[in-house]
């Protein structure tokens, strides 16, 4: 988990990294909240259900911010609130597809997948739920909170955007 977050870290600017890192502690502490209040167990498989909605909710933003990434090149002009608003759009429907066809797997486990598996799909579930909100809802928004620039890209990016595409392939 940490590995993964410090690679966000140095791939992305740090609003990237500082957003994801923030998006991922809110879904780990929704998650632990279910748990209370929902009164299921505590064990090694919430444990695993945490760890998976992590590398989820992570994957989830990643490809959010590599959208925000790619208009920030592509629209250096925009407002950073329209750039957000736009790179959302257009990661919405994928967002929410991987969410929902998701969501019937587990629903599937968690109606026919008998008694032992089911606290870990009910969790899974709701963890479903509160990263994929948290990706649409927390992770963008953040970026404003942290005063992401149109000109924020790092040298070494802003030096590829101007590569030709031939260029940046190689």
């Amino acid at each position: 988990l940490l590995a993964m977050l410090v690679y966000i870290w140095i791939r992305f600017e740090w609003q990237f990294g500082l957003g994801a890192i923030i998006s991922t502690f809110h879904d780990v502490i929704l998650m632990v909240g279910f748990y209370v209040v929902a009164g299921i167990e505590f064990n090694l498989t919430s444990i695993a259900a945490i760890l998976t909605i992590v590398g989820y909710s992570i994957n989830d933003t990643v490809v959010v911010y590599d959208r925000v990434r790619e208009n920030l090149r592509r629209y250096k002009r925009m407002p950073i609130a329209e750039l957000l608003d736009l790179s959302m759009n257009q990661t919405l429907a994928r967002t929410v597809l991987t969410g929902v066809t998701t969501l019937f797997a587990l629903a599937a486990l968690s109606i026919w997948g008998g008694e032992v598996i089911q606290s870990f799909t009910v969790a899974m579930i709701f963890g479903i739920l509160a990263g994929t909100y948290s990706s649409i809802f927390v992770a963008g928004p953040l970026l404003i909170l942290f005063k992401l620039r149109p000109g924020a890209l790092s040298q070494e990016e802003a030096a590829v955007a101007k590569e030709p595409p031939a260029q940046q392939a190689l």
